[in-house]
């Protein structure tokens, strides 16, 4: 017997050091996860010049790692924290479609069904003829819609905003045949958004707030603006002339259910957990879940082994399945990925538009996978701001030599160093070759945006680098003071020697 507990004594001092060195490892492994991370993070965030920053891992159910970086107001110099709210930009729409399918399952609608069913007025045409649009097919971005339709969002932050907003596409010709391919268009959701509210005969926002965010437990969570009541919101920022630049855009309370969920990492954990099989409760069952990460395979991948799902892009890697997201709005960006398979999530909230979010959450999850990360990244607002701010300073100087120009040349006229002549001849044709070139000019700068890409000088000013707004303001600028330049020089000329000279001869006699 003393033998038989000697030996079981030996067995479980074996096992509890074998247990402690495996904790230790992990201990050791983590950590130096963490460190890699942190550095990558902190290193990525300088070179972006993102001002703040909110990261969270979780695993297996639980948060592992939870981490902020920079401030959540940079003249204030106050840090962000797991608390600090940030708009989540598009990751909002994963909170829509999970709506839409807890709708179907309580028997309240069918993804099958045209929108029309719910929104009877909204009679879309393609190509002259009008065609019916599944809410499948708005779910899956296969509508129809075409993607630039997002400078039609008007601002407002009225309570029938969200049908101000989807009122917008009746003045709009669809860009394909529905269900024919895949187009990423923001305002999808927004008719979701306008189908759920007749549906459930409440507001789109308090239906949200009551019956997603609340059953999961992110309480701490806002949809629109409009609902917050909290100074923890982060100071949202654009790059602008080499930095960080502090903007406030205007409202677009219409685009709210596909964009403007406001939320911290400590709710988003919460949304993850929900998402990787973990905290389900009625409302929210494994088979919703698994539902709403069903990729949508009618149509062509948009990208590599990518299909979009319900708010969610469904990619596979090396033969592994992640589900993701990222979010952009004028101030805001955000990035989601998880790996079911591992239980694993990974979450980033930052208070700029930069696609330096989405690389760095990449990274982040790849670290913890064990991959090697390359840090090469770039940011097309950052490339963006220098080519403006470049062009910009070119102006600068041009405008200064124009106006010193100028400036000379009204010195010379007081001076009665130049006069004035009749408009006639060849100086009316000049003048008029000067004015229409001036005119031209600024008639290809303020068009040159719509004629290239679809949008707006308006839409670019919120959405673009600010100094992409004041290259705009120095082109109108510098036309101006040229074009007044050449009026005066073909208005006026030089005076003769001769009459300069009769000139100060009689002024020499009155002054005698």
């Amino acid at each position: 017997m003393k033998q038989l507990v000697r030996i079981i004594s030996f067995l479980v001092t074996l096992i509890l050091g074998l247990i402690g060195l495996a904790t230790h490892l992990v201990i050791a492994e983590s950590s130096g996860k963490t460190e890699k991370i942190e550095k990558l993070v902190e290193q990525q965030r300088q070179i972006s010049k993102i001002p703040g920053m909110s990261l969270v891992i979780v695993e297996k159910g639980e948060t592992v790692y939870q981490r902020n970086f920079g401030y959540k107001n940079v003249k204030e110099k106050t840090p962000v924290t797991s608390s600090t709210l940030f708009e989540i930009g598009s990751t909002t729409k994963a909170f829509t479609g999970l709506a839409i399918l807890r709708l179907e399952k309580e028997g309240n609608l069918k993804r099958s069904d045209s929108v029309q069913k719910y929104i009877p007025w909204l009679k879309l045409k393609y190509q002259g003829e009008p065609q019916t649009i599944t809410l499948n097919q708005l779910l899956y971005h296969s509508s129809g819609i075409a993607s630039n339709s997002i400078v039609q969002i008007p601002e407002s932050n009225a309570s029938n905003a969200l049908e101000l907003n989807v009122k917008t596409l009746l003045n709009q010709e669809l860009n394909r045949k529905p269900g024919s391919t895949f187009e990423y268009a923001t305002i999808n959701y927004d008719v979701l958004g306008l189908v759920i509210e007749n549906v459930t005969k409440q507001p789109f926002d308090l239906y949200i707030k009551n019956q997603v965010l609340k059953p999961i437990g992110m309480n701490d969570s806002f949809v629109g603006l409009h609902q917050v009541q909290s100074s923890m919101v982060a100071q949202g920022y654009k790059i602008g002339f080499l930095k960080e630049q502090k903007y406030t855009p205007p409202i677009y309370r219409g685009n709210i259910p596909a964009g403007y969920i406001i939320s911290n990492t400590t709710d988003i954990a919460k949304w993850m957990n929900l998402q990787l099989g973990y905290d389900l409760n009625k409302a929210f069952n494994k088979q919703l879940i698994k539902e709403s990460h069903h990729p949508d395979r009618s149509v062509e991948a948009f990208n590599t082994n990518s299909y979009y799902a319900s708010g969610w892009e469904v990619v596979k890697k090396e033969a592994k399945q992640y589900i993701l997201h990222e979010g952009q709005n004028p101030t805001y960006s955000s990035f989601i990925i998880m790996q079911p398979d591992k239980e694993l999530g990974v979450a980033i909230l930052s208070n700029m538009n930069s696609s330096f979010t989405t690389s760095i959450g990449q990274s982040v999850m790849d670290i913890w996978e064990g991959k090697s990360v390359s840090t090469n990244q770039t940011d097309s607002y950052q490339k963006l701001d220098k080519i403006a701010t470049v062009l910009l300073s070119v102006l600068t100087a041009l405008g200064v030599i124009f106006i010193l120009l100028l400036l000379r040349t009204i010195r010379k006229m007081i001076r009665k160093q130049r006069e004035r002549r009749a408009l006639k001849g060849n100086r009316v044709l000049i003048l008029s070759i000067h004015t229409l070139l001036v005119v031209a000019f600024l008639i290809l700068v303020i068009l040159i945006p719509k004629i290239l890409l679809g949008f707006t000088w308006k839409f670019i000013q919120v959405w673009g680098p600010v100094s992409i707004t004041g290259l705009f303001y120095g082109f109108i600028t510098i036309s101006i003071i040229f074009y007044v330049y050449g009026v005066l020089l073909i208005l006026t000329k030089k005076q003769t020697a001769s009459i300069r000279k009769s000139s100060s001869k009689c002024n020499h006699s009155s002054n005698g």
